[in-house]
């Protein structure tokens, strides 16, 4: 019994995964080749689809930063994957956990298709003119080094800093202003929920790290003596 409900819980987070990817690049590819780089369009005054592409990349990196931050990234997604599994084959979590982390490795994917494969399928976007599809391998990036597609801003209302406030002081700003896209949506939803609605699970992975770490620690220490 409790086998077939982990099978069924297996295929509805399978299911949930591939449905949230299908949106994610369809508003991805929707926006690709329909905007241009840098085009903003006016919901609301407190919503906006401005199309802007992500390097990925921290500081600036350059060819080889973006390629191992890409494969830095796939390393944690087959470890999502592997973590997924399991916990869900075993049946000791909530169905609320599972499904956080599969959000979270949902968004993971989705950015990660991005990268992946948009370089080899598009022509390069520019404020001038809307990308459009190539023949696979003719586009404007190698693998691994497409850019992420990001649309969605939130700017719900602007705000100025106290004169006081070091730094800040006087200075403009807007919350919430940052572009972001569906998968990263993903991403911060099933983090913050779990934060704030699993701290039993998050407590317990973190107990299974101490004690792995503190078995390694005995093993060690076992060695040591019989020397």
């Amino acid at each position: 019994m409790e086998k077939k409900r982990n099978l069924h819980i297996g295929w509805l987070v399978t299911a949930m995964v591939v449905v949230l990817l299908i949106i994610d690049q369809w508003i991805k590819l929707y926006i690709k080749t329909h905007f241009c780089l840098g085009e903003s369009v006016r919901v609301t005054d407190w919503f906006f689809i401005d199309f802007i592409e992500n390097n990925g990349m921290a500081w600036g990196m350059s060819f080889i930063g973006k390629f191992w931050l890409s494969l830095l990234r796939s390393v944690a997604i087959v470890a999502l994957i592997v973590y997924l599994y399991r916990i869900i084959k075993r049946g000791t979590h909530r169905l609320l956990y599972i499904i956080l982390v599969a959000l979270v490795l949902t968004g993971a994917i989705g950015n990660m298709i991005d990268s992946m494969f948009y370089g080899l399928m598009f022509t390069a976007s520019s404020p001038y003119y809307v990308s459009y599809m190539v023949p696979f391998g003719d586009g404007y990036a190698p693998f691994f080094m497409g850019k992420v597609v990001d649309m969605f801003r939130f700017p719900f209302f602007s705000y100025t800093w106290p004169e006081w406030v070091p730094f800040w002081g006087g200075q403009q700003g807007t919350f919430f202003d940052p572009v972001f896209n569906f998968a990263d949506a993903c991403v911060s939803v099933g983090i913050i929920s779990m934060l704030l609605f699993c701290r039993k699970e998050l407590e317990q992975l973190g107990g299974s790290n101490k004690k792995k770490e503190g078995e390694k620690k005995e093993i060690s220490a076992n060695k040591e003596d019989k020397k």
